[in-house]
């Protein structure tokens, strides 16, 4: 059963889900964070239950601006993304119980942050058609703050924006070197059909996490970028995904229903 409930972060309310057990007694709890645009924890649940079906805690929750959490997307960053999920983590999950962190494309980002911040407490990491960012894009706020004497008009591209587009900037990205560090089990969901998320990200990040962690590679022949939306229409693949991002996480626990 889910339980849905609100978190104040820093002048703003983030709407939030739970299900599952309450992460303590040493169980795992699944942090699932949606990916930017109109992505939200709604398209989430299915997984959310699924991980709470296999004896996890589950935690989901929309950042600023997203879904029913207050706030406007252009005020949003990375660096927010990071510091929202810190404080829906430490204010909802038992102190040093185990985490799996499970980030969708921009949340590929956080998840990586997440996992250098938590260290060894985090026990999985799975990343569905993950971005990475340069680290002089990570403070900057999704739009530009309104001023006037601006020379480029309205509609000129924010600072955050130039950074993203600027080719192989994610080069220089920071996350790629916490996920090299990363020894736990890790997981990447690939789409056939990515039009958002270069594959050259996406070989980079699995070079590294091939440096230390148990790493699988999970392909989707048939899927594009969204994947919150495959992974809620499809049970199959959904049960799948789950079933490794569990692999070697200690006592076995019952599949997933179909599986």
């Amino acid at each position: 059963m889910l339980s849905a409930f609100t978190h104040d972060h820093d002048g703003e309310r983030l709407s939030c889900v739970s299900g599952g057990g309450s992460g303590a007694g040493g169980a795992a709890t699944a942090v699932l964070l949606h990916g930017a645009g109109n992505g939200s924890k709604e398209r989430l649940l299915p997984l959310l239950g699924d991980f709470a079906a296999r004896g996890c805690a589950g935690l989901a929750f929309d950042f600023s601006g997203h879904g029913e959490s207050t706030g406007t997307l252009g005020a949003l960053s990375l660096r927010l993304r990071f510091e929202q999920a810190v404080s829906v983590i430490d204010a909802t999950v038992p102190a040093d119980g185990p985490l799996i962190l499970v980030g969708f494309s921009m949340s590929g980002q956080t998840v990586a942050d997440l996992a250098r911040h938590y260290g060894r407490r985090v026990v999985a990491l799975v990343l569905c058609a993950p971005a990475v960012y340069a680290a002089e894009a990570w403070p900057l706020p999704f739009e530009d703050p309104r001023n006037p004497s601006r020379q480029d008009g309205p509609g000129a591209p924010s600072r955050f924006s130039r950074i993203i587009r600027t080719p192989d900037s994610w080069r220089r990205a920071p996350a790629l070197d916490a996920l090299r560090a990363y020894e736990g089990r890790a997981v990447l969901a690939v789409p056939a059909a990515d039009a958002v998320v270069p594959p050259a990200v996406t070989e980079a990040v699995t070079d590294a996490l091939t440096a230390r962690a148990d790493f699988t590679r999970f392909e989707l022949p048939d899927a594009d970028h969204l994947l919150g939306l495959w992974f809620r229409d499809h049970p199959e693949d959904r049960h799948r995904l789950v079933d490794l991002a569990l692999t070697g996480l200690g006592a076995p626990v019952p599949s997933a229903p179909g599986v």
